[in-house]
């Protein structure tokens, strides 16, 4: 009976440990199995919008646009990250292992995740109660720029982690440090290691030393809190902390950390690029790009733009303004807190390369491009442009024009208008070279009304005039708005003679893989005649030998210009050539008004002008401008080939009248009857009441020479003796 008993007792126990092991079993599996799906689930949650990985394989960072002038000079840079892409073998070995000390010390032990660092930090933060500390491994910190949130939550780092695994697999350890190192950020808008040696040292990667390898290195645990040049104590203290470290991790030795240490650093302050050597032209530069390429090609696709300036011209320029506005503030003695601006353009002959752009006396003060996107009006400085028309319309440089009282009645307005020289007073008859010269207003507004205003628009808009223009007679006088690019690029014409070739700022655009992607070429387009574009510049260097620029002339060197004074001495104008540059300046105040007494063209701007040219032509050898195929030089004249004066055939004595005697001495000749007239002292005075005003001189070649046959021998005479006798009686 009792061993029965004791078999019942064993049976059931049996049962029973079964039942618990059963359930024990059932238990962890389905403890597990939620586990696994729980697993599962977050980490289809946390997976789901992370980016795929082959996006970083085609990851391009933003990088940064550099500038350079003609000497490959940098001058500028664009960017919204200040990048600068170096490829891993081009960075010293030094600096790598810096990074890797103070970063990421198990670098190339772990797979993507340090979870011996995740440890550290997960009880960091549990004792902080927040979280305070990243286990992040620099390949965790390479993927922080694909997530879209930056904060410090425990779901962020799980989808680091997952992130981190599938690069490591896809990717070497050697292309994620690539990455780390172009793309971390640095402080000062500097974005991975080499915009970050610039920034700090003025160097370039492989110029730098240990000690600059580590200060570098302990910049990413807070770009802002440990920079060398706003905390220099702080960020020593850090550089301390990674020579240490890499003196731990076999690096270095305790001697070369120390040598560091006691190494003094040349802590720089970042540059600004943009403003620090030709700001003018660099916005103009920036304003072309964007507008050409796009904002993000321009600022984040690391382009390489390769311009036409001068950093010297540059420097030159902005030095010659400031000295002719100084001037200007000494003899005027301005009041206010408005000051007078100046603006200079330089362009290059026959290949149109802005060599210099100054758009204001300081672009600090005010980013307003003057010489680009000021229009004002030039004054007389448009009157070439007329004579080159009327010019190409017949007109030769010994034309006869009048300089008397005129005034035009417009029906269409009813109203009238009386123009005036600046002077007040009227020569009378002038030949078209003394005209020019002088910068009379009367012959060119005569002029002008006979060749026609649309005619010389059109001709305008050939020489790269593109601003509306008054359909008035007052054009002949510059009173339509242009602005200086647009001038200069005119008298480039007669400069180039006869070629149009718009300002160039730009050689050649490359990417960020060096393929070129823009070649600038200059197109040249004949847009007048060889031979009146000649003309322009002989009678301009008349106003530079004998008219209102003599004061140019001490250039020795043949030098072609023209002043301009706009109404009420709004605004001074010159612009005037060399054989190797077109400069034009202009002086005025932003808000229009008086510059002040006697302040024209070639007192306030022409000063400019000449301070720069003589200090950039010093290299170049004095030349004397080209002459063209079908220039003729007749009686001290130059005419084109055909309108030059020839002596008529002899024949028999006339028995008509002679009503006037050309060579007769100037004091004899009768005083115009017109009682507003003031005449020049010793000019010559015709009787302007007797006689219509003559547009032109006596053109032999002409239908109109044979139409006055009969007083061929008074003609001859006037013709064959006009220089001899204008210069007697000027």
């Amino acid at each position: 009976m009792i061993i029965q008993k004791k078999h019942t007792v064993s049976k059931q126990e049996t049962n029973q440990g079964k039942f618990f092991r059963r359930f024990f079993l059932y238990a962890v599996f389905f403890i597990t199995a939620s586990g696994v799906l729980a697993a599962a689930g977050i980490y289809l949650h946390v997976s789901q919008d992370l980016p795929r990985i082959s996006s970083l394989k085609d990851y391009r960072p933003p990088s940064v646009t550099t500038v350079y002038s003609d000497d490959n000079r940098k001058i500028a840079e664009f960017y919204r990250e200040r990048r600068i892409i170096v490829p891993l073998s081009a960075m010293p070995k030094i600096l790598v292992e810096a990074f890797i000390a103070s970063e990421d010390s198990r670098f190339f032990m772990h797979r993507g995740v340090d979870y011996i660092g995740i440890a550290r930090a997960f009880f960091k933060n549990i004792e902080a109660g927040a979280v305070v500390q990243g286990g992040s491994t620099i390949t965790q910190q390479v993927i922080k720029p694909f997530l879209q949130s930056s904060e410090k939550t425990y779901e962020r780092k799980l989808k680091e982690a997952i992130l981190a695994y599938r690069i490591e697999k896809t990717f070497t350890k050697e292309e994620i440090l690539f990455v780390y190192l172009n793309q971390i950020y640095l402080g000062h808008r500097a974005y991975g290691v080499a915009a970050a040696a610039e920034n700090y040292f003025g160097k370039s990667l492989k110029e730098l030393n240990l000690a600059e390898c580590a200060m570098l290195a302990g910049l990413p645990k807070g770009p802002g809190a440990y920079s060398p040049s706003r905390y220099p104590e702080k960020a020593g203290q850090r550089q301390k902390y990674v020579l240490k470290q890499m003196v731990t991790k076999g690096y270095i030795t305790e001697s070369q950390a120390a040598e560091a240490l006691n190494t003094k650093l040349d802590i720089r302050t970042p540059k600004n690029w943009y403003m620090e050597n030709v700001p003018y032209f660099s916005e103009h530069i920036r304003q072309y790009m964007e507008e050409t390429f796009g904002y993000d090609a321009l600022y984040n696709g690391g382009l390489q733009i390769y311009t036409t300036v001068n950093i010297e011209m540059q420097e030159a320029a902005m030095e010659e303004v400031e000295k002719g506005l100084s001037d200007l503030n000494s003899r005027q003695k301005y009041h206010g807190k408005e000051k007078p601006q100046a603006a200079l353009l330089c362009v290059e002959a026959k290949t149109g390369h802005v060599k210099a752009m100054a758009g204001g006396r300081s672009f600090i003060e005010s980013q307003l491009n003057r010489a680009v996107q000021s229009k004002r009006q030039p004054g007389s400085a448009f009157k070439p442009i007329i004579y080159a028309a009327a010019i190409d319309k017949g007109y030769t440089p010994a034309s006869i024009l009048s300089d008397s009282p005129f005034t035009f009645w417009n029906s269409e307005t009813r109203t009238s208008w009386s123009p005036s020289n600046y002077d007040n007073r009227f020569w009378g008859y002038i030949p078209l070279r003394k005209a020019v010269a002088n910068s009379r207003n009367i012959p060119a507004v005569r002029v002008l009304k006979d060749i026609g205003i649309g005619y010389v628009i059109d001709y305008a808009r050939k020489l790269g005039i593109s601003s509306d223009l008054d359909k008035e007679l007052s054009l002949a006088l510059g009173a339509s708005g242009v602005s200086l690019m647009e001038m200069v690029t005119a008298y480039s014409v007669f400069a180039n003679t006869g070629e149009l070739v718009h300002p160039v700022f730009v050689r050649k655009v490359l990417d960020r893989e060096g393929n070129e992607i823009q070649e600038m070429k200059i197109e040249n387009q004949q847009v007048i005649e060889k031979s009146t574009a000649y003309l322009m510049t002989n009678l301009l260097e008349s106003v530079v030998k004998s008219g209102t620029a003599r004061k140019v002339a001490v250039m020795e060197r043949p030098v072609a210009g023209k002043t301009g004074t706009s109404s009420n001495l709004h605004d001074a104008w010159f612009i005037g050539y060399t054989t190797d540059h077109i400069t034009g300046t202009w002086v005025g105040f932003d808000q229009e008004r008086s510059l002040g007494k006697d302040e024209t063209g070639s007192r306030a701007a022409a000063p400019i002008w000449l301070g720069f040219m003589s200090r950039i032509s010093g290299v170049y050898p004095v030349r004397e401008f080209d002459i063209p195929e079908g220039i003729v030089f007749a009686n001290s004249e130059c005419f084109k080939q055909g309108t030059e004066p020839t002596p008529l055939p002899e024949e028999e004595p006339s028995e008509e009248p002679v009503e006037a005697i050309a060579e007769a001495e100037p004091e004899e000749m009768p005083e115009p009857n017109v009682a507003a007239v003031q005449p020049a002292a010793g000019s010559f005075q015709p009787n302007t009441a007797a006689a219509k005003p003559v547009a032109r001189s006596f053109q032999p070649n002409t239908a109109a020479a044979k139409s006055v046959a009969k007083k061929k021998r008074i003609q001859s005479a006037t013709i064959i003796g006009l220089d001899q006798f204008f210069k007697s009686s000027m």
